[in-house]
């Protein structure tokens, strides 16, 4: 059968909610190639949303799956635990961030990681209130469409949200807004909507994904550091994006003077397997009573060994370097082609995090369309592009780590032609 038919079929029987970006139906991936079930083959600029760091199918990952998959694939890890439950809590206390006793915890998806974050919070605080930011993205349960900042397609048709979550903007300068008027709008909302003393936490990413990968000023991130201190408010970071060597550090927040308390991670997490957790401050992340945190799948034992191999790979394979080496390979090209289309109007990288914002050289106004047109047309062509961007005029590039130089240049050069061929 081909794509399309697959796709008649998908649509009769599956909700329209969860719709897909094109009608490619993947029947194997290795690296950063994937195959359809027509025999198409793909440049993958999206690894799953961030989320095959290491690339598909890595043999290391393949191998401990399989081998956990031989001796059981489910107990409940809050009925009979298991010792990668154990080694992996001891592996990323060990490398997140911050000089104090540190604790995990480890569910399922990244919206629950959220949803756990905050829970930790105002079990450690005995506050309600969550502070999030304008263009964020945290997840789709109730809570987490709460949080996010962007409403569209996120938002529409689903409240109303949960009450005691505020928003503010997070510092644009691209779109000019300053440091220091996010941080006078938080000072507002302190005098206008909530007092501190109210405040659980506050949470943000330190570059935001859906929002259209800006990111977060080290002075501003220090100015939250500091009023979080001055009124006992839980800081949270959300890596569920910048995890795992994607920004050319294990985790983003490293590149800050100030730490958080507390960090969500997911995607990156398990090379593919579905695995989520929260680490950070021993004393906040024990404020939940037994039984309070978990799931059904929590901390799932095939996940965990794939997590396992995947801080191995990142160490053994050096991919905090080389998502240096991707993004600058991009960024080099990228910054040649915008000479000569001016319709990119920002290049933005950090790491293998990488994006180009697409606007009108004389207005400036967002080129939402051009930007659709663009990822269908490079799906078309054989590469696999995501956008982003509360305005959806952003083109967001998130490669394997292990990607290889030739094939980011082939994907380059069929951006570019079929870019210039839109405009």
């Amino acid at each position: 059968m081909t794509n399309s038919e697959w796709q008649n079929r998908k649509e009769k029987v599956v909700a329209k909610g969860m719709a897909n970006l094109a009608p490619i139906y993947a029947a194997k991936a290795e690296n950063a190639l994937i195959t359809d079930i027509e025999g198409n083959q793909y440049i993958d600029f999206a690894a799953g949303i961030a989320v095959n760091n290491t690339g598909h199918s890595h043999p290391r990952i393949v191998a401990a799956v399989k081998d956990q998959l031989d001796n059981f694939s489910h107990t409940c890890s809050m009925v009979t635990p298991y010792t990668s439950f154990v080694e992996l809590a001891e592996k990323v206390v060990e490398i997140a961030p911050g000089d104090f006793d540190k604790k995990a915890a480890f569910v399922t998806t990244g919206a629950e990681a959220v949803e756990n974050a905050v829970k930790f919070a105002r079990a450690h605080t005995g506050r309600s209130g969550v502070i999030a930011f304008k263009g964020g993205f945290h997840g789709r349960t109730n809570m987490c469409m709460g949080l996010t900042g962007k409403v569209a397609p996120y938002k529409i048709g689903f409240g109303p949200f949960p009450g005691d979550i505020f928003h503010v903007p997070y510092p644009n300068a691209y779109h000019g807004i300053s440091e220091e008027q996010s941080l006078s709008a938080l000072n507002d909302l302190f005098a206008c909507d909530i007092e501190p003393s109210r405040v659980a936490a506050i949470i943000f990413e330190p570059i935001q994904g859906e929002g259209g990968f800006y990111q977060a000023p080290n002075s501003w991130v220090s100015a939250i550091r500091e009023l979080c201190d001055k009124h006992g408010i839980v800081m949270i970071c959300d890596e569920i994006q910048t995890g795992f060597a994607r920004t050319g550090k294990v985790f983003a927040c490293e590149y800050y003077d100030a730490k958080p308390d507390l960090i969500t991670m997911a995607k990156g997490i398990a090379g593919g397997f579905p695995l989520s957790g929260v680490v950070g401050k021993a004393d906040i992340m024990d404020s939940a009573t037994p039984g309070g945190i978990g799931g059904t799948y929590a901390g799932s034992p095939l996940a965990c060994r794939a997590a396992l191999e995947v801080i191995g790979i990142i160490k053994d394979e050096n991919l905090c370097e080389k998502a240096q080496h991707v993004g600058l390979q991009f960024k080099e090209s990228l910054l040649e082609m915008q000479k000569t289309i001016p319709q990119i109007g920002d290049i933005r990288q950090v790491g293998a995090m990488i994006a180009i914002e697409l606007n009108d050289p004389e207005t400036k106004q967002p080129l939402a369309d051009l930007t659709k047109q663009l990822v269908l047309k490079c799906h078309h062509q054989g590469v696999i592009l995501l956008s982003c961007g509360v305005k959806g005029n952003v083109i967001r590039f998130l490669p394997p780590l292990t990607i290889e130089p030739e094939l980011i240049t082939k994907g380059l050069e069929i951006i570019t032609k079929e870019l210039q061929s839109l405009i």
